[in-house]
């Protein structure tokens, strides 16, 4: 999630509201042992999965990617630019067959306008290739006015058929904002012409805030919201949440959406370390939701590094979800749509030893975790690598692969938003897998700091440093 301070922008405040509270979190948990609590391991071993690594350098630079790979094998990519030009500004699209090197395909967020505002994309994304051919992508977009004052948020949905890498042309695609109330890091998923797109509104109790597109993704709704009317679980979510992807099952129709949430009465206002991991579910396209219990840990356990992971296998509509705990990556899994989950297994092993900002995707029987970790503790003597863990019986055994060729980043990786010191979170929030469903091998972009270098945000007493740029690792 791009909140970055960039030269000639104004700074972006709309972070989560609890980001201003980060100064009284870290008093307040000074004040008390805050518990890393370690699910039982996974009984995980070490494997040879082989990639190709290949860097996309961009001068703007590029961080936080996201992948998907439709029915056909096309990869769809996007992320935010790293340096703000106010001429060529926008969120990043790369497109191609997998095995390939995708083509920069432009900005996808470019040319959208809105009366007497500036609009700048590359905030946040995130892409979804569609079973009917359409690229699907949503964008957080910031409206400033004319004299740079003032800025608000908001959400697109852009559309973009027939996409084949062959015949694309992002002109061809269609551009709309559909929430301008402050919104904040949404995602977006399909199921046939069942487009959703959820987001944070700060304005709203920070609740997560769910459209959806019945005429895949040219006319938009909004629908139920998957935290209210879940009794305690609302309760404890309210003001007090970080929520993940939203993920359509096309074998069950169900939609689901996960978050973190702390509890109520002992954590609103005093600390954003939430200890529990809820998925909700619809099974009416979004008007009403049931949310259970993934994952519950001792209070103050931070399980928003930064956000938790779901995954649904379309083969079979099974559910994972992941987390991390800023050390350790728990992993739990559904076979009856959520309403019941596995007990929860820490999976990543050494010489992953501390791991964080999981994702995984799941087919046909298999899932694909990934992680970047170090073999260190989170701090300025680490080197950390991309890690992928494969699992094929529900999280009892893992194989846990190296997927980056050289170290992707050296320090300390920040994962406190916005109240990270300068330099330590040029890889931002997170990054992605994607399975093949024509072969069944995966893909993973994943952003690296090492490859080139500028002297624009860089650590106090540096003229130089890191600037971040994409990889793309493709498994042979």
């Amino acid at each position: 999630m791009s909140d970055q301070s960039q030269p000639g922008r104004p700074a972006r405040r709309f972070r989560h509201f609890y980001v201003a509270l980060a100064a009284l979190t870290a008093a307040f948990t000074a004040l008390i042992a805050s518990p890393v609590f370690t699910p039982a391991g996974a009984a995980t071993t070490a494997s040879t999965l082989s990639f190709s690594n290949t860097p996309f350098i961009r001068p703007e630079g590029g961080s936080e990617p996201e992948i998907s790979i439709g029915p056909s094998g096309t990869m769809g990519i996007v992320s935010l630019q790293w340096l703000f030009n106010p001429s060529y500004f926008g969120t990043h699209l790369w497109m191609g067959p997998f095995g390939s090197t995708p083509t920069f395909e432009g900005l996808v967020d470019a040319g959208l306008q809105e009366p007497a505002k500036q609009v700048f994309g590359s905030d946040d994304a995130d892409v979804d290739m569609g079973s009917t051919g359409t690229m699907h992508i949503t964008t957080l977009i910031a409206l400033v006015n004319p004299t740079s004052t003032n800025a608000q948020l908001g959400v697109t949905a852009i559309t973009c058929p027939n996409a084949s890498p062959e015949t694309f042309s992002i002109s061809g695609c269609t551009r709309q904002i559909i929430g301008t109330t402050n919104s904040d890091r949404p995602w977006i998923t399909s199921e046939g012409k069942h487009v959703y797109i959820s987001y944070h509104d700060p304005n709203q109790a920070t609740l997560p805030v769910v459209q959806r597109s019945d005429d895949d993704g040219y006319t938009w709704q909004r629908v139920g919201n998957p935290i209210v009317g879940q009794g305690g679980a609302t309760g404890d979510a309210t003001f007090n949440n970080v929520a993940g992807p939203i993920v359509a099952d096309p074998s069950s129709h169900n939609v689901y959406s996960i978050y973190a949430a702390g509890e109520p009465g002992i954590q609103k206002a005093t600390t954003i370390d939430f200890n529990n991991i809820y998925v909700s579910r619809s099974t009416d396209l979004g008007k009403s939701w049931t949310t259970n219990l993934v994952y519950h840990a001792p209070l103050f356990t931070k399980l928003d590094n930064f956000w938790p992971a779901l995954a649904v296998d379309p083969t079979n509509g099974k559910l994972y979800a992941a987390w991390s705990d800023g050390q350790h990556v728990g992993f739990s899994t559904s076979s009856d749509h959520g309403s019941t989950w596995s007990p929860a297994v820490t999976v990543n092993t050494a010489p992953a030893n501390t791991a964080v900002e999981p994702w995984l995707a799941a087919y046909n029987g298999t899932v694909d975790l990934v992680y970047y970790a170090t073999d260190s503790s989170n701090d300025s003597t680490a080197a950390w690598n991309v890690y992928l863990a494969q699992t094929t019986n529900d999280g009892t055994s893992f194989t846990q692969s190296k997927v980056s060729n050289t170290p992707n980043h050296h320090g300390v990786l920040c994962t406190s938003g916005t109240a990270c010191p300068p330099g330590t979170r040029h890889l931002l929030d997170d990054f992605q897998v994607a399975i093949n469903p024509l072969n069944g091998l995966a893909a993973v972009v994943y952003t690296d700091d090492t490859l080139t270098t500028t002297t624009v945000r860089c650590l106090p007493g540096q003229t130089v440093c890191g600037e971040p740029q994409l990889v793309l690792a493709q498994q042979k």
